[in-house]
């Protein structure tokens, strides 16, 4: 897949984003972009603004960075009005496979090193701008008042359902080797290969949900489709109507780490190479990482 078809795409979205701006009858802003495609409404209303002279950096981050991304980003674009930063949100396995097949990222901001790691062998990193920002705990959480048995991970099997994200995604990974670690399931070379129905059967049956990344995971539990569910630290805040059974520990789960880097986009003209160096370097500076740190992220 060329990596043109992916600049096409994203400048497609963001002009369906503008026309329904100017449809909406005197609205001053725009509709909220889905979880995929992560646009904040003053990003948006600024793309307008700004027209075709403004400079798009395309920034793919894990889904759990979403909230803390945006409000980073409109603070960024507050002070650089002739830069766009586009937030793609979504499982650092997804997103990982995205650049891998040409789409043209300026940023990757993983929840886990294993993607990282991956692009950095396929020479798809920009050298020395790899670091590791934050981290995160692993949580069980269940809705406000559910009344569930369920105390932590070694219990799991007595919800009557459960959210669990996939084994690609870092948040099914980390509960799958917690899982391990605590004599649930065999140790196995890789144990993101845990399918479904195997963490079932060592839970004794229980029904589980599975999800593409941990932002569904939170809505599953969160809307009451499942009973309990994994999700980080940082997803449950701002969200009353969750409850944090157990954070597990990091000895448990595995240490959660999130680097970013700058990726190797030959799309990309000069201007947007260096606008791009330019926000990774403020995502690191004081300012952001309080963001992050508000967020409930641990910074590095």
């Amino acid at each position: 897949m060329k990596k043109g078809f992916w600049r096409k795409a994203a400048a497609a979205g963001i002009a369906a984003a503008m026309m329904a701006g100017l449809a909406a009858c005197g609205s001053s802003s725009s509709s909220s972009a889905s979880t995929a495609e992560t646009v904040s409404s003053e990003a948006e209303t600024e793309t307008a603004a700004a027209g075709e002279g403004s400079t798009q950096v395309q920034v793919f981050i894990a889904a759990s960075l979403n909230d803390a991304m945006t409000e980073i980003a409109d603070s960024y674009m507050e002070a650089h009005p002739d830069v766009d930063i586009v937030l793609n949100a979504d499982s650092s396995g997804k997103l990982m496979t995205q650049i891998q097949e040409g789409a043209a990222a300026d940023i990757f901001f993983s929840a886990a090193e294993k993607q990282m790691d991956t692009l950095e062998q396929d020479g798809l990193l920009v050298d020395g701008t790899r670091a590791d920002v934050v981290s995160n705990t692993l949580c069980v959480i269940t809705y406000k008042d559910s009344g569930t048995a369920v105390t932590g991970l070694e219990n799991l099997g007595d919800a009557s359902s459960l959210a669990i994200a996939d084994g690609s995604v870092p948040v099914g990974k980390y509960t799958r080797q917690a899982l391990v670690n605590i004599g649930v399931l065999d140790p196995i070379d890789d144990v993101s290969t845990y399918t479904t129905q195997q963490l079932s059967d060592a839970l004794g049956g229980v029904e589980i949900s599975e999800q593409g990344n941990v932002s569904k995971v939170l809505t599953a539990v969160e809307e009451q489709s499942c009973e309990v569910g994994t999700v980080y630290y940082s997803d449950t805040y701002g969200h009353d109507d969750i409850e944090i059974i157990q954070q597990v520990d990091p000895s448990v789960s595995g240490d959660i780490t999130y680097p970013i880097a700058q990726i190797v986009n030959q799309d990309a003209d000069d201007t947007e190479t260096a606008a791009a160096a330019d926000f990774l370097s403020y995502i690191q500076s004081d300012e952001a990482l309080q963001v992050l740190e508000n967020y409930q992220f641990i910074v590095k």
